[in-house]
């Protein structure tokens, strides 16, 4: 198909604006706009700073110059994933038009935009909007936007990388479905800097139905990256996850005084925070030159954060993903990353944000926080020169979502069942919805479904004698509005001792991994766990030591399959004497002991390290496939093991490898642990290890937040978050009770094993294990690989203070005895 632009149309305009600025066109700039120019979809996959806004924006605005005349309203959208980016978007766009002269008229509208902005868009759309997900899908319940859309031309989807795999990503899908109902001619641009499976992301981008001719451009794949490490002064033999970071604060300081601005990005808010104070620890003379930016701080903070940035106020911000996307920072020359990033897209997403300018070098500095993760840069640095980058995996068929959109669907307009269920086949996510889960989800939108149908307050989609179904209910409308979107906030659930006493909160995800009669430390005692119920902990106290490991949702990244790939091979090359590299070459003791003492396994290898030490008796597993993979593979062999005979196991695992702990002698073989790695009975011995249940319930309140089955309330006046988790439980066991095939209760089970415990990533996981050799060693004390998961033993039972001092301890008995073995 190719559109009827007048004769001789072509990028012309565009090449002679940028010629008299000095500048030229890259050539995948220019396949870009001709490709446009001839009706295709395109997704352009390009180098973070590589000039993807001006591959994207000057089409549309070439062809308008073509006509020669304004755009109607609503010719053009552009979707951003962070409202944050709205308004830098909107400055960068807004410069091509004023530079070209082109007659664009161009706003945003975001979550942060004013309530009276927004009611005049609605009576006077600009020609070019730049929008979130969340906005645009509440665009598309006011008919006024509706009537607009017929004149759209074209919508941009930037970052679609960040969206793709995502329940954000489907809202997207669902909005742009509606809008090409509504402009059969609609052309779809997505814009990815990181992305490995490309063809799969275009074909969710422009869905099923799309007949036009669609293209992927290839820009700038390789732009100059330059990647330099901090190396301790000397390497511990005895590494533990997370010490090693702030040591090496004078070494970033050195590096942020010899450029003009630096990101200095880590992991996790908590880090954020910490690494802001010890650079100010290190160098007092750094107050009101340095910021700090997260996503908990007030948006009027981040702003000013920003715009001072850009005015080279700050010699360095240090940020968390909140600065990872899109934002342009011309004046930054590099980037600090603290910690492994764990994925090779985020390294290379995180320092683009640096040299970002087309023909400007990236470069990062690393620093480990833990020498172990010097052998994870290595292995990214081999998959990039490699061109090996993480796939983005669709969501398929979230029928929570669904129900959400077939509300929102009913407000500005009537539809019928055979209208919307093409719409929504005309997508990626649901080309395979059968009739029965559309009227499933009909129902719950209608009523929530035949358990709770005599309930008022689920009556929100109605149906007429004509089978049209729609939202007429002005209350309904507003409540509606307030709730769409797929963002829930993780909750935190109450402890309390069974006489009543509170001790305080801890997160959802920590303790519904927990079963009855399991002990763990918190608010500085020994509790156990007596029930889970309306979202309180019921507790008592506790003799003996724990037997679970914590986990905080955030605090630790897993690693991707393809980074876990890159390991093993270092792995392997260092059993083969093969150092590449100054970072392997740094780490270099640390694996040559792992060698001495017990074994470096190869790819097609699994190390198994059975050690007895004072403590107990220790089982190290060392798979290399990320740490949420290693909790439910630590779980399947606890199970396994323990039901051939009574005994209590502890758990710690980490990106490399688990640690199954007992105080009695578990008298196990080397074929009985082998057995463990079998996939039969797989499902049903991990959802028998874990406490599945809770994992579920947990799993159910953001699908019925999101389905809207329970309300958060108004803005100003949200709900407790103990009032919606309980009525979220209260549906869990009427339809676990009364329909237990309910489709949103099904989801909820898949989503757990799917996100919670990487299900498919597990399967290959055992897949490969059962197929490869087994090394069994049982070295004398822990081995340097397996001293990190030991080390999260003792942080059950001592406190933070005395930490530091009893690993040391610990490191100085090993190394001693290393010593004197080599001696």
């Amino acid at each position: 198909m190719t559109f009827a632009l007048p004769r001789g149309t072509s990028i012309k305009p565009a090449l002679d604006w940028l010629r008299s600025r000095g500048w030229r066109a890259f050539p995948f700039q220019r396949r870009s706009w001709q490709a446009y120019l001839d009706g295709h979809d395109l997704l352009i996959h390009s180098a973070t700073g590589s000039g993807k806004t001006l591959a994207a924006w000057m089409g549309p605005v070439i062809e308008s110059l073509a006509y020669q005349k304004r755009p109607q309203p609503l010719s053009a959208i552009w979707v951003t994933p962070l409202r944050a980016l709205a308004t830098d978007t909107t400055q960068a766009l807004q410069e091509i038009i004023v530079q070209l002269r082109s007659p664009w008229q161009l706003q945003s509208r975001t979550g942060d935009t004013s309530s009276h902005l927004k009611k005049k868009q609605l009576t006077r759309l600009p020609q070019a909007l730049v929008t979130t997900p969340e906005s645009l899908t509440i665009l598309q319940t006011y008919p006024e936007f509706l009537t607009a859309c017929s004149n759209l031309q074209v919508v941009i989807v930037d970052e679609w990388h960040e969206l793709l795999g995502t329940k954000r990503g489907v809202l997207l899908e669902l909005a742009l479905s509606r809008l090409r109902t509504l402009s059969p001619e609609l052309r779809t641009i997505g814009l990815s800097a990181t992305l490995g499976n490309l063809e799969q992301a275009l074909d969710v981008l422009v869905g099923t139905a799309a007949k036009r001719p669609r293209t992927i451009i290839h820009g700038l794949s390789k732009k100059r990256l330059w990647i330099r490490s901090v190396l301790p002064e000397s390497v511990e033999r005895f590494p533990w996850a997370g010490h090693l970071g702030t040591r090496l604060a004078s070494k970033v300081c050195e590096a942020i005084d010899q450029a003009k601005s630096t990101l200095v990005f880590t992991n996790t808010r908590n880090q954020t925070e910490l690494w802001y104070q010890e650079l100010l620890k290190t160098r007092p003379d750094y107050a009101g030159q340095i910021a700090l930016h997260h996503g908990s701080l007030d948006t009027d903070v981040r702003t000013w954060v920003e715009q001072s940035l850009r005015d080279e106020k700050l010699k360095a911000v240090v940020c968390t993903s909140s600065l990872d996307l899109g934002v342009d920072f011309t004046v930054v020359e590099q980037v600090v990353q603290v910690g492994s990033p764990k994925g090779i897209a985020r390294l290379l997403q995180r320092a683009g944000r640096s040299g970002h300018q087309p023909k400007a070098a990236s470069q990062l500095l690393f620093v480990p926080t833990n020498v172990l993760e010097l052998i994870e840069l290595s292995a990214a640095r081999k998959m990039l020169r490699r061109g090996i980058l993480e796939h983005r995996e669709p969501e398929r068929l979230p029928l929570d979502l669904l129900t959400q959109h077939l509300v929102t669907r009913g407000i500005a307009q009537p539809y019928k069942r055979d209208e919307i269920l093409r719409e929504l086949r005309s997508t990626y996510t649901f080309a395979d919805l059968t009739d029965v889960q559309l009227e499933g989800c009909i129902q719950f939108a209608k009523n929530g479904g035949h358990c709770l149908e005599r309930y008022d307050e689920f009556r929100r989609l109605e149906e007429d004698s004509n089978g049209q179904l729609q939202i007429t209910s002005p209350k309904t409308i507003q409540r509606h509005r307030a709730s769409i979107g797929t963002i829930v906030a993780e909750s935190s659930i109450s402890v309390r001792y069974l006489k009543g006493a509170k001790l305080g909160s801890v997160e959802e995800m920590f303790i519904s991994r927990l079963l009855p009669g399991d002990k763990f430390l918190f608010a500085g005692k020994l509790l156990e766990l007596v029930a889970l119920h309306h979202s309180i902990a019921w507790v008592r106290r506790a003799i003996g030591t724990p037997n679970a490991v914590p986990r905080w949702m955030g605090g630790r990244i897993p690693l991707s399959s393809q980074l876990s790939q890159g390991i093993r091979e270092r792995i392997e090359d260092a059993s083969n004497n093969i150092f590449e590299g100054k970072e392997m070459r740094a780490v270099r003791p640390v694996l040559q002991l792992q060698q001495q003492w017990s074994h470096l396994p190869a790819q097609n290898e699994l190390l198994i390290e059975q050690v007895h030490t004072r403590e107990g008796y220790q089982l190290y597993v060392y798979p290399f496939e990320g740490r949420l993979v290693h909790e439910g593979l630590a779980a399947i062999v606890a199970y396994r093991l323990s039901k051939s005979r009574k005994i209590t196991f502890s758990l710690a695992a980490n990106d490399y490898g688990f640690l199954l702990h007992s105080r009695i002698d578990p008298m196990v073989s080397e074929a009985q642990v082998c057995s463990c790695f079998r996939l039969e009975g797989l499902l049903e011995d991990i959802l028998a290890g874990l406490n599945a249940t809770e994992m579920a319930k947990r799993q159910f309140r953001e699908i019925a937040r999101i389905a809207g089955l329970i309300h958060v309330g108004f803005p100003g006046e949200q709900r407790s978050s103990r009032h919606l988790q309980a009525s979220s439980d209260l549906i869990y066991d009427v339809f676990t009770n009364y329909d237990p095939e309910n489709l949103l209760l099904n989801q909820a089970k898949q989503e757990v094993l799917r996100r919670q415990l990487e299900w498919d990533r597990l399967q290959k996981t055992m897949t490969r294990i059962a197929s490869h050799p087994i090394i069994w060693r049982t070295p004398k004390r822990p081995t340097p690989l397996g001293f990190a998961l030991l080390v999260d033993r003792l942080r059950e039972r001592v406190s933070s203070e005395t930490l530091a001092e009893r690993v040391r301890a610990m490191q100085m008995q090993l190394e001693n005895a290393a010593r004197s073995l080599a001696t």
